[in-house]
Order: C-alpha cells, then structure tokens, then sequence
C-alpha cells in the first residue's frame, strides 16, 4: 500500500502539471519532469527500487509506443536520409565537446555526444503540423534511430569499460545484436509475404481487446528478455516488437486496438512515472560554462540540421532543423546509465543533462514561436 501511495501521487501530480503545460503549448511530458523535479525534495522516504521498477515499465511501454508509430518500410526509406545525418551530428557534437574536456578524447566524449544527437519524438509529433506530414517520418525515423544508438553506444562504453584491453567480448556482443536485429528484420519481412493473411483471420477470431493486447505483451516481452539476455538494452525489444506490429501485418482493425489499450495503459500510467523518474534523479550544475556548453551544443545543432532538412522557405526549414535538433529525455536515462557505470564523468553528466532539458525547451519554445510568425498573415486576410 505504501507503494501504490507513492505511485497515486507521482501520478497525480505529474498529469496535473502536464496539463498546466500542455495548455501553455508545451509537451506534457516536460510538466512530468517539472514534477519529478519538484517531488525530488517532498518524497524523501520513497522506496526508489521498487520506483525503478516502474520506471523501467514506463521506458518499456513508450519505445514499444515508438515502434507502432512507423513501419519497417518508412524506417527503411527515410533512413536514407537519416542515417547519414545522424552520423554527421554525432561527429559534430563530438568536436564540439573537446573544448569542454581540454581536448582530451575519453569515454565523455563518445557518450556525451551520443546524448546530444538525440531527438525527442514527443517533440518531433508536436511540431508535424508545422513541417507536414511528408516530413514527418523522416523526423520520427531520426528520433527512432538516435536513441537506439544512444543505448547502443553507452553499452558498449560500459563494456569496454568492464573488459578493459579485451575487445573479444565486445565483437562477439555486437555480432549477436547484429544478428538479433537483422534476424527479426527478416523474419518480419517473409510473414508479411507469406502469413500476413493468416494472421490477420487469426487475430479477428479473438474476441476481445484485451486477448490481442495480452499475446502482443508476451511477443514483447520475449523480445526484451532476448535483447536483454544477448547485451543490449531490454526496451530495444520491445521497439522492435511495437515495428513489427504495423497495420499491413496484423489488419488496421486489430491495429487500432492494439495501439489504443498500449496508447491509455502507456501514457496514462506508465509514462508519467517514467519522466518524473528522470525528474526526481535529475542531477545537473547551473554556471556560465554549463550555459554556453548549450548555446554552442544547441546552435551547432539546429545549424546543421536546418541545412540538411531544408524546405524552399525558411520559417519551415528551422522547425524542420528545431524538430531533428529536439534533443529527448532519452538522453537523461542514458548520462545516468554512463554516470553509475563509472564511464561518464559527473560534470559531463551534469552538463549533458541541463541541455536535454534545455534542448527540449528550446525546440518547443522554437516551434511556438514560428507558428505564432506563420499566423500573422493569416489573421492579417480574414
């Protein structure tokens, strides 16, 4: 009872703030953080691994989220562009880290740059009716794919870390992802050729919501014991779980049923525990270093992704940029992953996590800003 005490109020609290900040134009989840921040001081007496545990479930729930949100072919087709501008942020955020660090490549370096690559998919759905809809994938396959190899990244820094100058372990745990992911890519690939019909006739002889919902939940969770069990990280299973079930496999019915009870269970309950965690173990440093380090991180960033996702006018071209340059809460779960690892320093951890949020903020506040400019002429002709 004490539990579910602690789990009512973060709740509570966290959805209250959120619909404070979604009335302000904000992300919701931006007030569950808020709230997280401030319960940090209130909830002194909480039992934090039993919190941990429901965390996890809410990190779980909403990569599982992801994952229904695109295709494989959509994540195919705008990987294209993706890709290759992943890369090409993640170099330069890398550069531009060294100063912070008197140029001294380390393992800050590699992980700090990863968390500052990322985009933040909540954003990046705010901000669609802004860069359009044809756009949209493009932005969601970017988010999908940095955080990814966020994880990615900061497992295999702390198995380095774990082995120091033995990279057979390494090789041989990046082989079996390779194998895990492109094995459930191609698996995914022949059922929808050659059992989408059986299994969409399968699926409409079940009776109820909750019977498609509980085998996709056991479907999920396999994935995330065998994506746990090979090295990575669990919640990669279950996005991958959530991309193999699109529309064209299992039917637009089932399809809406199944994204309907994970959309209520995820955000309704899981999803608000999940971001006032980050909240409650936000640890960072309030200086003029800690603020340039931002400005420099988040105009590197906006630059470089504005250019490379252009449109013909420039007010869509700098949301487009604001939504790839979205930073995410990802990142916060990722520094502190590195920090209790002993692979990222506390004051690269600290600076990493202020410009998350920040980063957050900015984009939102970007994305506010330039619908109230593309309005004005509107209003202006009526």
């Amino acid at each position: 009872m004490e539990i579910i005490g602690y789990v009512f109020v973060i709740i509570a609290f966290a959805r209250l703030l959120a619909e404070g900040f979604e009335r302000l134009g904000y992300p919701g989840f931006l007030g569950e953080i808020t709230a997280g921040m401030i319960l940090s001081a209130i909830l002194l007496e909480m039992p934090r691994d039993q919190m941990l545990l429901m965390a996890e479930l809410g990190l779980f729930f909403l990569m599982i989220s992801a994952g229904l949100e695109v295709t494989p072919e959509e994540l195919h087709y705008a990987g294209r562009i993706t890709l290759p501008l992943y890369v090409l942020t993640y170099i330069a955020m890398f550069v531009v880290t060294l100063p912070f660090t008197n140029w001294m490549i380390s393992s800050d370096n590699i992980i700090v740059a990863a968390i500052l690559s990322i985009a933040s998919a909540p954003i990046v759905l705010r901000l669609k009716r802004f860069f359009g809809e044809d756009f949209l994938h493009v932005a969601l396959s970017y988010a999908v794919i940095s955080e990814v190899m966020s994880l990615f990244i900061v497992y295999i820094m702390v198995r380095i870390h774990e082995n120091p100058g033995n990279y057979t372990p390494i090789v041989t745990s990046i082989l079996k992802d390779a194998v895990f992911i492109g094995g459930i890519m191609y698996i995914n690939y022949i059922i929808g050729i050659k059992q989408k019909v059986y299994i969409i006739r399968f699926l409409r002889r079940l009776k109820s919501d909750e019977a498609v919902f509980g085998l996709f939940m056991v479907f999920s969770t396999s994935l995330a014991f065998i994506s746990e069990e090979i090295g990575m990280h669990f919640s990669i299973g279950g996005f991958l779980a959530g991309l193999m079930m699109h529309s064209d496999l299992v039917g637009t019915k089932q399809y809406d049923r199944l994204t309907t009870i994970v959309s209520g269970v995820t955000y309704g309950i899981f999803a608000p525990i999940f971001f006032a965690w980050r909240g409650l173990n936000f640890e960072t440093e309030l200086s003029l270093l800690v603020l340039e380090f931002f400005a420099v991180v988040y105009v590197a960033r906006l630059i470089l992704s504005a250019a490379v996702v252009r449109h013909k006018d420039v007010p869509t071209s700098i949301v487009r940029g604001a939504g790839i340059a979205s930073f995410g809460v990802l990142g916060l779960l990722v520094g502190e992953i590195g920090y209790v690892s002993g692979v990222l320093s506390e004051h690269m951890y600290a600076m990493a996590s202020l410009a998350s949020v920040l980063g957050i903020f900015t984009s939102a506040t970007l994305g506010r800003v330039v619908n109230h400019y593309l309005a004005k002429p509107q209003e202006t002709v009526d």
